[in-house]
């Protein structure tokens, strides 16, 4: 009877996850021109993943390689292919987009209940370590990713902004205080999707529906008792063009949760060596959220409870930073830093994928159209 080698059954059941073009897409973006040897995708690939999935050094990964023989290279040839393996890796991830039927045009993309958004920041090791920005975007229920993009940290097109994502029409989007900027307001809108973003009342401006500015601390004064409710129409002016109406809906905290409030704000300002506003100390009062969601579908109870969700996206940036040690960039060049990115985002897709098949009603877990058939039976 024939040994099973354990690791090559586990790696074969994992290449039926793949793509069915991931060979293609490595010849396309020419990942492995100019290699004198090792030739091989799939030895390519594992190699990368023992040190993109395991985690494991780059000095750890070619003895592993070398032992399995897999590959004979050294840990300097390996960061070449990783930075050489940037556009294969980016391709990888956008194929298992597509494969849902998502796709990171504005184009053709589907209808998600709610589309959270938010944006993460991994820095380099060491004191000179450079700053990346991951913009990601996932829908709820199903909390699959449908868009992601990689920026850096400094200059222009790399801040927290809606106008970073394609939105399309009907998309219900949920964001958090960082994106509550009357641009991003106006594209949201000039797209057709509908916005619940928290209100950041440093950051923009609201008339009342009369075209005068409208009174947010005089406004929250009729909101006295915990849990108590109340929302207004307001206008969200930009650049002179026609302002786009919105609502403010507003819950009031517990006493714990605004002491909770309070007691971070002071402990901010006191390390940083700023004075607290007195308005400041008022908003931490309240959950406020500005929306465009439609008023007939969506109460203002409802629109509170949306919200709520949005938390579930910190919950994934946990998990990618934990498990797929997505907070821990090498320090190497900007194509070698962005293909690791790349590469580990791949990986959370991929594990993404495993957990949707092995949650299915099918009791073996992989797709069967992807396996080899078994040798009948003597």
């Amino acid at each position: 009877m024939r040994a099973v080698n354990a690791a090559d059954e586990d790696w074969n059941l994992l290449l039926s996850f793949f793509p069915t073009n991931w060979k293609e897409l490595a010849k396309e973006t020419e990942a492995l021109k100019g290699l004198r040897q090792d030739k091989s995708e799939e030895n390519y690939i594992r190699t990368l993943l023992l040190h993109l999935g395991c985690g494991l050094s780059m000095r750890e990964t070619v003895v592993r390689a070398r032992h399995a023989k897999l590959a004979e290279l050294s840990d300097v040839a390996l960061l070449k292919r990783l930075r050489k393996s940037k556009d294969w890796l980016h391709g990888l991830c956008c194929a298992l987009f597509e494969e849902r039927g998502i796709l990171q045009t504005e184009a053709g993309a589907p209808h998600p209940a709610l589309r959270l958004i938010d944006a993460t920041v991994v820095k380099e090791p060491g004191q000179t370590g450079s700053l990346w920005r991951i913009h990601y975007s996932f829908q709820w229920p199903t909390l699959a990713c449908d868009y992601f993009k990689i920026t850096s940290t400094e200059g222009k097109g790399s801040g927290e902004s809606l106008r970073q994502f394609p939105l399309n029409p009907q998309d219900y989007v949920l964001a958090d205080r960082g994106y509550c900027h009357a641009s991003g307001i106006h594209y949201a809108s000039s797209k057709k999707a509908y916005l619940i973003v928290r209100l950041n009342p440093d950051s923009i401006r609201m008339q009342a529906p009369d075209g005068l500015t409208f009174g947010l601390l005089e406004s929250l004064k009729l909101i006295e008792t915990a849990g108590q409710m109340r929302e207004w129409e307001v206008l969200v002016p930009f650049e002179g063009n026609t302002p786009v109406s919105a609502r403010l809906c507003v819950v009031r905290k517990s006493e714990t949760a605004i002491a909770l409030a309070h007691k971070k704000l002071r402990r901010y300002a006191s390390k940083h060596g700023t004075q607290l506003q007195a308005e400041t100390l008022v908003y931490a009062q309240y959950v406020m959220v500005l929306t465009t969601f439609p008023s007939q579908e969506f109460s203002l109870e409802h629109v509170l409870e949306r919200y709520r969700f949005r938390w579930q996206i910190e919950l994934v940036f946990k998990r990618f930073k934990q498990i797929a040690q997505l907070g821990h960039l090498p320090k190497y060049d900007e194509d070698s830093a962005k293909a690791w990115l790349y590469g580990k985002l791949f990986v959370a897709l991929l594990t993404e994928k495993l957990i949707r098949y092995a949650g299915a009603i099918s009791p073996w877990g992989f797709p069967l159209a992807r396996q080899a058939l078994s040798q009948p039976l003597a």
